[in-house]
């Protein structure tokens, strides 16, 4: 089951959960110290009174990590296809005034064109099935000067993931994490943003995990495409005792990752 597919989609982010594993393990191990969403804030130029657009909200991680910078003149619209996530981040974020939530499809922005001075798409592009149409839609309500601020990931992130997925799925094939790639990633990005932005630039992210747990990063295998492996408890324990065994022989396990940010303007 690939990333654009809408079962995969409904089935994972119907509530925090999973993504809650798969960030936890990123925030507890990261060897930058700069968290990601302070990152992705640091990117954003935009004036006192800035109307936003957030595309794929999840929780409102974003948000969250980056309170105490937030200009009060912002009018920040979050979104998601998934109530689930609609009701986690209005339980976080129903209190401050400068938040506004509705669920909504990227493929289909219930907006009028012209509403927003920016919109974020903080990795979530590569779950819609017509990105085509979404950008589309980003850039209508989007204004004259608008700024899409769209994160992803390239091809070598979490590739020694695909190495401890296959001691599950044997007859997964060897090609990293991504299966078959993402269908908007750090590679092909560019090109698919440049038919609706007029300015299309690559921020990369330097960064790893170092994991000193086996736990947290069998959650996050768990989170994700390794769920589909119930019933495979006994091959659940021994790649949990290989992992051990790696950790205690290196004295932590390394995970690639490969991120980034485009920032495109209309």
């Amino acid at each position: 089951m690939s990333y654009d597919e809408p079962g995969y989609v409904s089935e994972q982010y119907r509530d925090a959960s999973n993504l809650g594993a798969r960030t936890a393990l990123h925030e507890r191990f990261s060897t930058n110290p700069h968290p990601w969403q302070r990152w992705v804030f640091d990117e954003f130029d935009l004036p006192a009174g800035a109307r936003i657009l957030e595309v794929g909200c999840g929780p409102g991680n974003l948000w969250t990590g980056n309170l105490d910078r937030l200009p009060a003149g912002w009018e920040v619209t979050l979104t998601d296809a998934s109530p689930g996530m609609i009701q986690a981040v209005k339980r976080r974020l129903a209190d401050d005034e400068r938040f506004r939530f509705r669920q909504a499809d990227a493929q289909a922005l219930p907006f009028g064109d012209n509403a927003f001075d920016a919109a974020v798409a903080n990795h979530v592009l590569y779950h819609v099935p017509d990105r085509g149409r979404a950008l589309s839609e980003m850039a209508r309500v989007l204004g004259p000067a608008g700024t899409l601020y769209a994160s992803t990931n390239g091809r070598d992130h979490n590739r020694e993931m695909g190495r401890m997925l296959r001691f599950l799925f044997p007859e997964r094939p060897d090609d990293g994490y991504h299966q078959a790639g993402i269908g908007f990633s750090l590679e092909n990005g560019k090109e698919q943003l440049s038919r609706w932005f007029g300015g299309v630039r690559l921020l990369r992210r330097e960064d790893s995990l170092f994991v000193t747990e086996v736990g947290p990063l069998l959650d996050y295998l768990m989170s994700g495409t390794a769920a589909h492996a119930a019933g495979r408890d006994g091959e659940t324990v021994a790649l949990a005792e290989r992992l051990e065994r790696e950790l205690g022989a290196r004295g932590g396990i390394h995970v690639t990752k490969d991120t980034g940010m485009f920032v495109a303007r209309k």
